[in-house]
């Protein structure tokens, strides 16, 4: 049986980079999905963290991932990035109403 090498296994944060990269444009996931997805199921906060620093230059669409109820989690921080979070779904044709997103039908998950 080989040996498996521990440094040679993705971190969690690489997990949810390479996960969010899957998403589909136009639909999202939430913290706690992709935390369940990944293995972890207490870990949605984690997945925040992993999202929240990226390098502003990153191409991992973290826009696509929002919480449970429907609802950019970024508001209390930052407005700007709120709304630009918002208008980069809107520009893939994912509609907020009320400031929510209907997760029966924008949300995703893969087979």
């Amino acid at each position: 049986m080989p040996t498996i090498r521990v440094d040679k296994l993705p971190n969690f944060y690489t997990r949810v980079y390479d996960f969010v990269q899957s998403i589909p444009r136009g639909y999202v996931v939430t913290y706690g999905q992709i935390a369940v997805l990944l293995g972890s199921p207490r870990a949605a906060r984690a997945v925040g963290y992993a999202l929240r620093g990226l390098p502003s230059d990153s191409d991992v669409p973290w826009w696509r991932v929002i919480n449970a109820r429907g609802e950019t989690s970024i508001q209390r921080r930052s407005v700007v990035a709120a709304d630009l979070q918002c208008a980069l779904l809107e520009h893939e044709e994912v509609n907020f109403k009320k400031g929510r997103v209907d997760l029966k039908i924008f949300q995703w998950w893969p087979e």
